[in-house]
Order: C-alpha cells, then sequence, then structure tokens
C-alpha cells in the first residue's frame, strides 16, 4: 500500500557555525532540495542550527568566570533559536509548501524557561508545517554542561506520519534505556537519532537500537571543519589553535527493524541522503520481539513518565 513506504532524506551538513541567520538559509535549501528528491521527511543533525560547542573542549571551558568563555557562550546564545519569536516561521512555512516533515536539531533559547539559557532541542514539524513537538536534550554531555541546560520529558512524544510512528532523541539519550523505552511504549517505529558530527556515535548505537526495538533507526550526522568557524567569531584563534581540521566527520546512517544497514555511515561528504523505508518490515521483525508488546512484562516492570514542561514558576490568573 502507498502509506506503507516513506521516502526520508538525510541531511548531512555543516553548519554556519554559530550565525542563525546563515545557517537558517542553508537548511533552507537543504529542505527544498529534500522536496524537489521525493522526500516526505527530512532530518538535521545535533544543534546543527546554528552549531555544536566545539570551543569548548579547545579553550579551557571550565575556567570559572572566564572572560574568554563568558563571550563566545554570550555569542553563541546570541545566536540561539527562539521558537516564540517565530526563528522557525520560515521552516514551518516550507514544511507546508513542500509537505515534508522535519526533524532539526535546534539550540534553543526558551522563553518559559526566563530566555537566557540555552538548550539542546529536537524540534519535530509535521507535513502541515506544525511544531508539533519541542524535545530539550534531558543530560547534557560531559563539556556540554558548560554551555547547555537540562531538559524535561515534555518532549517525549511520537508522531504519525504515514503508516509510521516516528520519535526522536538527542545524540547520548540515545543510550538512555527509559527514554528509549518511552518512545517504544507510544508505538515508536521510525526511531530518530541525531548527533554533533562522527561515525564514533553511530556505528554501534544505531543497530543496537534498531534490534532492540524491532524499528527503523536514523542516525544523522552533521560536519564541521575548522574552516566552518566564521572571522566573526570571538576569540577565533583561540579555537583554532588547538583545533584538529576535522570536528565532525558525519557518520549519517540508517539501520532496518532486523539491526543491519540500510544504509552504513557515511563520511565527509556533504550531501542528502536518500531512502526509501517499508513498513511492512517492522511487523515482520515484531513477530519474534517486541519489547513493549508481547515481549513485555509490565505486571513486572512498568515505566512512569512526567512530559510536564519544567519552568521555575507558575502563574494562576487573580
Amino acid at each position: 500500500m502507498k502509506d506503507q513506504m516513506l521516502t526520508v532524506a538525510l541531511a548531512q551538513i555543516s553548519p554556519v557555525w554559530s550565525d542563525k541567520a546563515a545557517t537558517l538559509k542553508k537548511v533552507a535549501h537543504y529542505i527544498t532540495e529534500a522536496a524537489t528528491k521525493k522526500a516526505e521527511l527530512v532530518v538535521f543533525g545535533e544543534t546543527l542550527l546554528p552549531g555544536y560547542p566545539f570551543w569548548v573542549t579547545l579553550t579551557d571551558g571550565a575556567q570559572f568566570n572566564s572572560t574568554v568563555q563568558k563571550e563566545i557562550h554570550a555569542h553563541y546564545a546570541q545566536n540561539a533559536i527562539v521558537i516564540e519569536n517565530g526563528d522557525l516561521d520560515t521552516l514551518c512555512d516550507l514544511a507546508e509548501k513542500n509537505n515534508i516533515a522535519i526533524y532539526i536539531g535546534i539550540l534553543e533559547r526558551p522563553q518559559d524557561r526566563g530566555g537566557h539559557s540555552i538548550y539542546a532541542s529536537l524540534v519535530y514539524i509535521n507535513q502541515k508545517g506544525e511544531i508539533k513537538s519541542v524535545h530539550r536534550k534531558l543530560q547534557p554531555t560531559y563539556e556540554e554542561r558548560l554551555t547547555w541546560s537540562p531538559g524535561d520529558g515534555n518532549g517525549l512524544i511520537v508522531h504519525p506520519l504515514k503508516a509510521f510512528t516516528v520519535g526522536g532523541l538527542n545524540c547520548w539519550e540515545n543510550w538512555m534505556p527509559l527514554p528509549r523505552a518511552a518512545l517504544y511504549g507510544q508505538g515508536e517505529n521510525l526511531h530518530i537519532a541525531v548527533w554533533p558530527g562522527s561515525d564514533y556515535n553511530t556505528k554501534d548505537i544505531t543497530r543496537f537500537i534498531a534490534r532492540e526495538s524491532r524499528s527503523y533507526v536514523i542516525s544523522v550526522s552533521s560536519l564541521m571543519t575548522k574552516h566552518d568557524f566564521p572571522s566573526t567569531t570571538p576569540h577565533l584563534n583561540k579555537i583554532l589553535k588547538t583545533a584538529p581540521d576535522v570536528l565532525g566527520n558525519g557518520g549519517s546512517c540508517i539501520a532496518g527493524p532486523d539491526g543491519e544497514w540500510i544504509l552504513p555511515p557515511v563520511l565527509n561528504k556533504e550531501r542528502l541522503l536518500i531512502e526509501t523505508l517499508d513498513y511492512n518490515r517492522v511487523l515482520q521483525e515484531s513477530q519474534n520481539f517486541d519489547p513493549v508488546g508481547h515481549y513485555s512484562r509490565p505486571d513486572v516492570t512498568q515505566l512512569h513518565i512526567n512530559r510536564e514542561r519544567q519552568s521555575t514558576i507558575k502563574l494562576r490568573n487573580e
């Protein structure tokens, strides 16, 4: 049946680092290109918009009260996405115009948390151009904690897309068993994993999640080289002094519900990767194992999820 087949595009691209306007323009180009290639879903990497905080490990990011760290962080935050201000409206319009769904990793500066702290968020825009979920990364990893804030469970939800049910997690969240189970239990059968850019991250976990969940798993990573830092970056010379030539080599890939490669990790190539997925394979592989269905014991183990959006204040109408 027609709804059983879904054409997906993996946008393995580099940002114009910490330049919101330029990166938005580049993302818009790839959404349009994906649509011309008949893709119905296009996925971008973790905080691709407008880039991963590579500077932290390169510039002694843990130094307390450092002027260098404050100035780079402020520049980074200035280029974060404020959804409430309409920063994603152009992408929503493109989704509706082209009847294409979008998963994109953003650096978010949300007003419901005061409008100053920043979060690594995974946004889902449906084919009608509606933002249906904003998942703030539950636990920033290592050096990320020096610039990103921890999120909440509000975005742990799934979405219908033709015959599929799609959900997603940011980077090392994909190693967290309970957030994965939260999505499986809601019927997820197309899992989106977004990464900053390394086959080191994608080559094992992608196939593991697919085999565990009997789902398709799409891992999308970004690219990043020394040349992707604009000249306007604060303390650029200090960043480049210890930066390797390649900071993110990609590694975007797709595993099928049997855990085998449909698209092995692709390295160092900036391009759209296009594949068509058959929903029927999910049902075939679920015949012998379904972690939240026939091969589960909810009377023995059961997961409880708090999806309340967290805020420091609760306002009551007088």
